[in-house]
């Protein structure tokens, strides 16, 4: 997997309307109308995150936030995840992952990353989904700081139009490796 990450906290990317961005804006972590009963994705790939919300233009994804978060928290749900799908070599049977997720409060998945252009990547990009006690940690405890990017995703894929790729990949956030123990490999399912 790759992501943005410090010593400390790590860049994940979530797409909201208005009404649930600006209050989150303000207070630095989400808040009503935010609903903490849902789960909720979070994505370290921001060309993922344009892809799934259509650089900031699909309905109720205007509006595109960096949360940085705390790297032992990100960790702690790692630890504590199922994967959404069965993957043999990671589960023992498919009673086993069904155990996994009934018991767990975060989900991974994986999907192809995406290129400037939007266009799947050899590797894949991680998406987390929390819920429950995760999403409680998460929004109480492991935000460090949110920011609005949605100017970036705007003056990018103005950029990506205009043929000028090399402006939009300058502007891009510095993802990278992150480095994962072994035990976290194995649990998300990572390739080594």
């Amino acid at each position: 997997m790759r992501a943005a990450y410090t010593d400390s906290s790590l860049s994940v990317y979530q797409a909201y309307p208005r009404e649930i961005a600006e209050p989150a804006l303000r207070a630095g972590t989400f808040v009503t109308p935010f609903k903490r009963e849902r789960m909720t994705w979070i994505k370290p790939s921001f060309l993922w995150m344009m892809y799934r919300s259509g650089w900031a233009e699909k309905p109720n994804q205007e509006r595109i936030l960096r949360i940085d978060i705390d790297r032992a928290g990100f960790e702690w749900a790692l630890a504590h995840v199922a994967l959404s799908h069965f993957q043999p070599g990671v589960h023992a049977d498919r009673d086993r992952w069904r155990a996994d997720v009934t018991g767990s409060p975060v989900r991974v998945q994986w999907d192809p990353d995406r290129s400037v252009r939007l266009e799947p990547e050899p590797w894949r990009a991680i998406q987390v989904g929390l819920s429950g006690e995760a999403v409680e940690r998460y929004v109480d405890r492991w935000i460090v700081h949110i920011t609005d990017v949605t100017d970036l995703a705007h003056s990018t894929h103005a950029a990506v139009r205009e043929g000028r790729l090399d402006d939009a990949l300058r502007e891009l956030p510095a993802e990278r490796p992150y480095p994962l123990a072994e035990a976290l490999r194995e649990r998300v399912g990572a390739d080594s």
